[in-house]
């Protein structure tokens, strides 16, 4: 999509991207960040949960150029992450995984690496949701749906060491950002109507989580989706079930005040996803996976 000065979006095209998706519904993989930009925004990284595959692309001006497929290392990827020069896919079918990848200086394809993929503590019951890496690029972040869990694995060279599982306090961890100082937020999806939260972590150097705040309710449905603008200063969590964003104020150590449950209503029939905000942190997005729109709105102060 084109975006104009007022943040308004106007379809530019779509871009086969060498493989299939998998299921139906509003939101088939249950996962955040199944496309993920690079840092300086010229290569885009797609799962192709259908047939085992990520593809990457190079993405000048609002076109994309496809410049190769390759296998995920695993069954299912739902989500992928990127840092420098390395990539990150998550598997959730099978026994659920991570799996490695560098990016190629000459022509930007993705080559395995060697030694990179590591199973999920959960196994096959964890049903990831999501893979980060820490904002120091020091260790990769996954959330675990089946098991009430936050993984995370510390790298050398780019490899990981096993994962170590951390329990989450609430139902259904699910997605997440990093706020300023590495704090994690997390979005915790609930076990029924109205009682979705957030919750958050401190992430040392070793790769171990302590809890800053115990799950903040919000009072809504499924907030599965999380987004930090720029400033750190605040946390965005789309509610699917009940078709609203709630805010949420991110203070210095990371703690968190609820500041609006409903900061924006998506509307009747909508079910508001997987969010990006633009590089300003001027707009937020959600991809709207009930009625197949995109939905935009303007940060204020």
């Amino acid at each position: 999509f084109h975006r104009d000065a007022s943040g308004r979006l106007a379809f530019a095209g779509n871009f086969p991207t060498g493989g299939n998706g998998a299921g139906t519904g509003a939101d088939p993989l249950a996962s955040q960040g199944a496309l993920t930009l690079s840092e300086d925004a010229r290569l885009l990284f797609a799962v192709n949960a259908g047939s085992n595959s990520v593809s990457v692309f190079a993405a000048p001006d609002s076109r994309l150029i496809l410049l190769g497929t390759v296998p995920s290392g695993g069954t299912r990827p739902v989500s992928v992450t990127v840092k420098h020069d390395l990539v990150y896919v998550l598997n959730a079918g099978g026994t659920p995984n991570i799996s490695g990848f560098r990016i190629d200086d000459g022509n930007n394809r993705l080559r395995p690496l060697n030694g990179s993929t590591r199973d999920l503590p959960g196994g096959t019951a964890a049903a990831p949701a999501q893979v980060s890496f820490s904002p120091d690029g020091s260790a990769l972040v996954v959330t675990e749906k089946g098991t009430n869990s936050l993984d995370t694995f510390t790298l050398e060279d780019g490899r990981p060491g096993p994962g170590v599982s951390f329990p989450a306090s609430a139902t259904t961890p699910f997605g997440f950002s990093f706020g300023h100082d590495g704090v994690l937020i997390v979005s915790d999806a609930g076990s029924g109507a109205g009682t979705a939260a957030v919750e958050s972590f401190t992430l040392d150097e070793d790769g171990n989580l302590s809890l800053v705040t115990a799950p903040l309710g919000d009072g809504q449905t499924a907030a599965c989706w999380l987004v930090v603008p720029r400033n750190g200063r605040y946390a965005y969590t789309t509610n699917a079930g009940s078709a609203t964003i709630s805010l949420y104020a991110v203070a210095e150590d990371g703690s968190l005040t609820l500041r609006d449950a409903t900061a924006a209503s998506t509307g009747t029939g909508t079910t508001p996803t997987d969010m990006a905000l633009s590089g300003d942190s001027r707009f937020l997005y959600a991809r709207d996976g009930g009625k197949n729109t995109v939905i935009g709105f303007r940060l204020e102060a």
